[in-house]
């Protein structure tokens, strides 16, 4: 479907408004104004309706709540979290289809359920992939049900018969952690998918001649020399003059078999007073959350504030495309406001890439020492990285 906004309207508005009065974040029937009359069951008429400012309001307070970028705009995103919350557990049939892939709400119940029960169903993310079949296949197998990896009827009875044998863990998530553990504190042969945003004839945020697509390309550079000096496999996810689609950029670090992926981006407002640095990771808002991309997230935080003096505006579980997607941890961090003069001067400045980039490769070192050998937040450097590289490969 197109993208949709304010002022737009029509059939396809008229859907994205019925959604909402079903999510009660639109009142329902008579309460269209000037706009269009509402239908008897409280949805909007199909060709009068609007995408007003009440509406915009109701995607936003949508996408909050969804950990989606809240723009107010229904997007490919924000249109299949819309579409798939109208699904609950039981409500349609579940199962893996490659040709049109299965996704809501009902997906992501059979996935926290699954864990709860100890199978390994993949990260609860509502798509239905082939993990979350291998999980629902081998719950089947063990409680004497047809192993057909469909989520029917009575898949659904006895899921809701048996009681979990833990709550509140998380063991995907769990073997997230446990695979850095074993991975050992080197760096040598990690694999790092680096993705700097937008690119190609997309700009990003553009504000006197300062683009962030030139930015993140930049700091992809000056970030993937620093780790192949130290044995890292670092491969970025574009070209200069590419600009791949979120599903397009995880895909891309799925079939190298990433370790991490790290996402590079400078924000903007509309306020020129927001500043600071901010980072991302999976996370649903409600405890299911990426432990490794959590972790690093914070090492991120915590290094570049120290280091460049940007305001820290902290870390957030999201549920956009590019955590979703990924099999492998993944944070997306926004270094600096270009629509903030101070932000965007310093942006500017090569040196300051130089140490952004630094304070990067040493977060992601923390992320591998799991606290052992470790030093105080920004005082660890570039040099102590390769002295510690070479100390452990003697």
């Amino acid at each position: 479907m197109r993208v949709l906004r304010r002022g737009d309207s029509g059939p396809d508005v008229a859907d994205i408004r019925s959604l909402l009065v079903s999510l009660d974040l639109l009142p329902g029937a008579g309460t269209n104004g000037a706009h269009g009359a509402d239908g008897a069951d409280g949805a909007p008429s199909g060709a009068d309706a609007v995408f007003d400012d009440r509406t915009e309001h109701a995607v936003r307070a949508f996408q909050q709540r969804r950990g989606l970028i809240t723009d107010g705009v229904v997007g490919p995103a924000t249109y299949r979290a819309l579409r798939g919350s109208c699904y609950h557990l039981g409500s349609r049939p579940l199962a893996y289809l490659i040709s049109s892939p299965v996704h809501g709400d009902d997906v992501f119940s059979l996935q926290e359920r699954l864990t709860e029960l100890g199978y390994n169903a993949g990260r609860p993310d509502g798509h239905f992939g082939p993990q979350t079949e291998r999980g629902l296949k081998n719950f089947q197998r063990d409680y004497g049900l047809t192993v057909d990896g469909i989520c029917g009827p009575s898949t659904v009875r006895a899921l809701r018969q048996l009681s979990p044998r833990a709550r509140g863990g998380r063991p995907v998530f769990l073997r997230e952690q446990e695979q850095v553990r074993q991975a050992g504190p080197r760096l040598r042969g990690k694999r790092i998918v680096i993705d700097p945003g937008h690119g190609g004839d997309d700009p990003g945020v553009d504000v006197g001649g300062v683009a962030e697509r030139d930015i993140a390309w930049d700091l992809a550079r000056r970030l993937e020399g620093r780790m192949k000096a130290t044995g890292m496999e670092a491969l970025i996810s574009r070209g200069p003059t590419r600009s791949p689609s979120e599903i397009e950029r995880a895909q891309f670090a799925n079939d190298a078999g990433a370790d991490l992926f790290l996402s590079l981006h400078s924000d903007g407002n509309s306020s020129p007073h927001a500043q600071g640095v901010a980072s991302f990771h999976f996370g649903t808002g409600n405890g299911t959350t990426s432990t490794v991309g959590e972790l690093l997230a914070g090492y991120i935080q915590r290094e570049l504030a120290a280091r460049t003096g940007l305001l820290d505006c902290r870390t957030h579980p999201k549920t956009w495309d590019i955590f979703t997607r990924t099999r492998c941890p993944a944070v997306r961090v926004e270094i600096g406001y270009l629509t903030n003069g101070q932000d965007r001067l310093r942006l500017s400045d090569p040196a300051f890439r130089d140490v952004v980039a630094e304070g990067l490769l040493i977060s992601v070192k923390r992320l591998y020492l799991l606290g052992e050998g470790d030093q105080p937040t920004g005082t660890f450097t570039f040099a102590d990285v390769l002295a510690h590289e070479l100390a452990k490969a003697e």
